[in-house]
């Protein structure tokens, strides 16, 4: 307030839910500004900590797969568990990864993961899983009925 009444002294532009607009200059004795926090994993059973000690690929799929609403998370966990006893941590953990950035998080996904790294040594183009990838062969062949 001024001698004169109220006077603006700043505007910001609006924002929408779920995407703040927060500056670091209104917190400045916040170390590093006040940007959102990646989730970090925090396990509270034995194997939920058997899960994440496979590895980085283990955190991100954890985190990836509880963003996009994944159902039987324990269960693919307990598995993912089961195969690095068998195969590895390292080749399990970089699966996970994998998994994790294609979007891939259904029953048998990390078992086919794995069974094409076993089979071809590397990963090759990565296709994330969306509306435009799509493995419906089309309907071209039915242009041969009716003519």
């Amino acid at each position: 307030m001024t001698p004169a009444g109220i006077t603006e002294i700043a505007r910001h532009p609006l924002s929408t839910p779920g995407n703040p607009r927060i500056l670091d200059e209104h917190y400045p004795h916040h170390p590093g500004g006040n940007h959102p926090r990646p989730p970090r994993p925090r396990p509270r059973t034995k194997a939920e900590t058997d899960f994440l000690a496979i590895g980085d690929g283990a955190h991100q799929w954890l985190i990836e797969a509880a963003a996009t609403g994944t159902t039987r998370v324990r269960a693919k966990m307990a598995r993912a568990v089961e195969f690095a006893a068998v195969m590895g941590a390292g080749k399990v953990d970089q699966a996970l990864g994998l998994a994790a950035a294609a979007g891939r998080f259904d029953e048998h996904d990390l078992g086919s993961i794995l069974d094409h790294l076993a089979l071809h040594g590397e990963a090759g183009d990565l296709v994330r899983a969306d509306e435009t990838h799509s493995a419906q062969p089309g309907t071209s062949s039915w242009k041969r009925f009716g003519a």
